[in-house]
C-alpha cells in the first residue's frame, strides 16, 4: 500500500489490507485515508499527531485512527533500532454497508464511535498483540476473522483518546501539503524560537490568513500547538534521560523561562516535571 499525501489507495477488490512497515523512520508526512487503521507498534518510538493533538508512541502500543482523520507519525531520530509496525486497514462498509449494523455486531459500535477521534488501547493488550502475531501466517478469510476478534477486544478494553477535535473536511493534496509543511517545521524546530512570520511563510499565507487557517483546522492557535509539541518532547527527555536537569530540558525544548515551562507542563500533564519524572522512576 503506497502512501501519498492524504491518500492511501486500497488494492482493488480487497476489503481488508494487512500491512507491515519496517523502517528506520516511519513515514513523516501528514496524511489521511478513508480506511480505519489499527496499528500495533512492535518496535519504535516517537511522536504521533492526530487531529488537534500530539501524542507519544512507543514499543507495544496499539493505536486506532479513524477514517479521514489527519495524522502523522514522526519516529525518534535518535533511535538505533528499526521501527516495526503492523497495521490493519478497512472501512465501515468493507464487508457490505449493513455488515457492522447487524444485531450480532452491536458491540462493535463503541469501537467505531471512539475511532473517530483516534484512541490508544490501555488494557487487554496481550490478547490483541497475540492476534496480530497470528496475521502473517493467515489467509484472507482468517485475517478477516482476526480483525473481528481485534475489534471485539478493543471494544471491551480501556482506551485513551488521541485527539479532542478533528477537522471533518477531506483535505485536497495542496491543502494537505501546506498543513504538512507547517507541522513538519514545528516538529523539527520546536526547540527554536519560531515567529509568526516564519511559520506563515511556510504555509505561503499572510500572518492573519494563516492564524485563521490553523485555528479552523485544529481548534487551537499555532502557538498553543507548539507548546504541546515542546511539552511532549520534554516528557520524552524527562523519562529517557534522567541525567538531564529539568532546567536543561526546558531550555532544550524551546522554553526561555523555567517558570513558564513548569506552569505549562502542569497545565497539560497535571503535575510538575519533577513529579512526572518520579512517577516513572518508581514504576
Amino acid at each position: 500500500m503506497r502512501v501519498l499525501p492524504f491518500k492511501i489507495p486500497k488494492p482493488k477488490d480487497e476489503a481488508l489490507v494487512y500491512q507491515v512497515d519496517r523502517e528506520k523512520i516511519f513515514y513523516g508526512q501528514l496524511h489521511q485515508h478513508g480506511e480505519i487503521q489499527i496499528s500495533y507498534i512492535e518496535r519504535g518510538s516517537g511522536s504521533l499527531i492526530v487531529g488537534d493533538s500530539i501524542n507519544e508512541y512507543r514499543d507495544g502500543d496499539i493505536l486506532v485512527i479513524g477514517g479521514f482523520v489527519p495524522h502523522v507519525f514522526r519516529s525518534d531520530v535518535n533511535a538505533s533500532d528499526e521501527s516495526v509496525m503492523y497495521t490493519l486497514f478497512f472501512d465501515y462498509n468493507s464487508f457490505g454497508k449493513d455488515f457492522f449494523r447487524l444485531t450480532d455486531l452491536t458491540l462493535t459500535q463503541d469501537f467505531f464511535k471512539l475511532s473517530e477521534y483516534g484512541m490508544k488501547v490501555i488494557s487487554n493488550k496481550e490478547k490483541i498483540i497475540a492476534l496480530f502475531n497470528n496475521l502473517p501466517q493467515q489467509n484472507k478469510v482468517e485475517q478477516i476473522a482476526s480483525l473481528l476478534l481485534v475489534i471485539n477486544q478493543i471494544a471491551k478494553s480501556e482506551t485513551q483518546p488521541l485527539s479532542s477535535f478533528v477537522y471533518r473536511k477531506i483535505y485536497s493534496d495542496d491543502e494537505g501539503k501546506r498543513m504538512s509543511n507547517v507541522l513538519k517545521f514545528a516538529m523539527e524546530h520546536y526547540h527554536e524560537q519560531i515567529t509568526l512570520e516564519q511559520i506563515s511563510e511556510k504555509s505561503s499565507m499572510s500572518k492573519n490568513a494563516f492564524c485563521r487557517y490553523f485555528k479552523k483546522r485544529t481548534n487551537k492557535t499555532f502557538f498553543q500547538f507548539l507548546i504541546e509539541i515542546r511539552i511532549e518532547n520534554a516528557c520524552r527527555l524527562i523519562v529517557n534521560q534522567p541525567e538531564l536537569s529539568i532546567s536543561l530540558i526546558s531550555e532544550q525544548c524551546g522554553f526561555t523561562n523555567i517558570a513558564n515551562f513548569n506552569r505549562k507542563f502542569k497545565e497539560l500533564k497535571g503535575c510538575t516535571p519533577s513529579k512526572y519524572r518520579s512517577q516513572f522512576n518508581s514504576s
